[in-house]
Formats: C-alpha cells, sequence, structure tokens
C-alpha cells in the first residue's frame, strides 16, 4: 500500500510505522489519521511482523491534530453535531483503540514534541522511548477550554496526580519526568534513538507471536477490569459535550486556536 503522510518499512520482524509530514511538525490530518490506521492495520495482517514501532519523521513526533487543515482545502463533511461526534469517534477514539488492541507488541519512538493528539497515539504503544530532548504535553483544556483530548490515558500511564499537574496546567513533561512518572521506559541520546528503538523491538522479536498475543490479552484485561475501557469511553461523551456548550464557544471566540497551537510546539 502506498502512503503520502505517513511512511512504511519492513526491517526484518519489525514494522516501523512513522508520522510523515515534518514540514507541519507531523500535525495530524484526517489523511494522515487514516493512512496511520490502514498502516497498523496493514502490520497486524502480516504474519512476518511481530513488533510495530510507531514514529515521527523530523523534528517532532507529532504537534496534535490538524487545526488548521484537518480537511482537504474546500472540503468539509462535517455539518452537525451528530456528524462531528461519529467523525472523531473514528478518527481520533477508535483509530487510537486499534492501536491498544494490536495482538504484538508496539513501541513509540519519540523525539521532540509528543502533544495532545501526538500524545494520545504515542501512549496507546506497549512501551514508550524517547530522545532526550523529547516532551509530552497535553495543553488541550488550557488552550480550547476542552476537557483533555478523546482518549484519557494519561492517568493510566502515570499517577493520577501528575495527570491532574499536566493537564490543569497545560505544561510539558520533559522525557526525564516522564521516565520518573512511569510513562516512558527509555530516554536516549537524540542521534541514537532509531537504533536503540530497533534493537529493543528486535528483542521483543523473539518472543512467539501468540504467546505475545496472550500476554498482551492479559495486561489489556488487567486494565480493563480496572476499568479502563469503561473510563475511557465515558470521557469520550465527556468530550464530545464539552464542544457544545455555551462556555467553550465563547472560550475559543477570544483567541486565535492556530496561534496557540503553534505556541505549544515552538
Amino acid at each position: 500500500m502506498n502512503f503520502e503522510t505517513v511512511s512504511y518499512e519492513k526491517l526484518g520482524p519489525v514494522a516501523r510505522i512513522c508520522h510523515n509530514r515534518p514540514e507541519a511538525a507531523n500535525a495530524e490530518n484526517a489523511q494522515l489519521l487514516s493512512e496511520l490506521d490502514q498502516a497498523v492495520v496493514q502490520a497486524a495482517n502480516d504474519d512476518s511482523i511481530r513488533v510495530v514501532i510507531i514514529g515521527g519523521k523530523g523534528k517532532h513526533f507529532s504537534s496534535g491534530h490538524d487545526l488548521k487543515g484537518f480537511w482537504p482545502k474546500g472540503t468539509h463533511p462535517i455539518s452537525t453535531r451528530e456528524g462531528w461526534w461519529s467523525m472523531e469517534e473514528q478518527y481520533f477514539y477508535d483509530y487510537c483503540m486499534r492501536i491498544w488492541d494490536l495482538p504484538k507488541a508496539t513501541i513509540a519512538q519519540v523525539q521532540g514534541g509528543a502533544i495532545a493528539g501526538g500524545f494520545m497515539v504515542a501512549n496507546m504503544c506497549d512501551l514508550i522511548v524517547a530522545s532526550d530532548d523529547a516532551f509530552f504535553a497535553d495543553p488541550v483544556l488550557q488552550s480550547l477550554g476542552a476537557p483533555a483530548v478523546e482518549v484519557l490515558i494519561h492517568p493510566w500511564v502515570m499517577s493520577n496526580r501528575k495527570a491532574r499537574e499536566m493537564l490543569f496546567t497545560g505544561e510539558r513533561l520533559s522525557a526525564r519526568d516522564a521516565l520518573a512518572a512511569g510513562m516512558v521506559n527509555r530516554v536516549v541520546p537524540r542521534e541514537r534513538l532509531e537504533e536503540e528503538t530497533l534493537a529493543l523491538a528486535n528483542k521483543i522479536a523473539n518472543v512467539p507471536p501468540f504467546a505475545m498475543r496472550l500476554m498482551k490479552r492479559s495486561l489489556n484485561r488487567t486494565m480493563d477490569f480496572q476499568g479502563l475501557r469503561n473510563s475511557l469511553s465515558a470521557h469520550f461523551d465527556t468530550h464530545e459535550f464539552a464542544h457544545a456548550t455555551n462556555e467553550q464557544k465563547e472560550f475559543n471566540s477570544r483567541g486565535n486556536l492556530i496561534e496557540r497551537g503553534k505556541k505549544n510546539v515552538a
């Protein structure tokens, strides 16, 4: 399959899928998210692939959802709140959960910013390897007046108090702080990020594939028994409700969302 906004590499038993809009700080538009999902499905259906790496080309992993051009210029198929709900469910929630449910090991390879939607995608992976210049942020509450991104994975991948601080302030979490918080597995020099991530992937690829499938099923079920899936689903509906409030409309009318987004990446 030919992709325009993501890259797909087969490196022996490893598939490396990268956001590939470096000129836009890998902002996730509809095409990129659709192609990312197709690439994940392609890796899932390839029996020769045992581990999937998700990364980003260029300076940043991803600056998050493309607020300037999510749809191709001149097209915007959503005209109702119901349509918007369905669109966000597909592109933001379902696509993320497909990564989470992948029966193969997944590793996020993160450099630069993993912001908002980018933060969400990275944290759908089983492991995160970050470069020493990486940072994580979800400024949606501060910048957009909405309760976080669509998938509230934050309190599941770090302490509840750290997640609250990150969400309430919109401040960045450095790679080292993310490591201390338990969200990141390894921090490596930027120039060794691809090498170190691939080495980890190849080590994990030694695990028999059906055993890995069973292991991931048990780990995911452990979190489901604690309420993860119900919690994420409930938050998605809360997030969607926020889009319809007068408060958010008034808040967003007071500032340029595009300029706010640029500040998060700079």
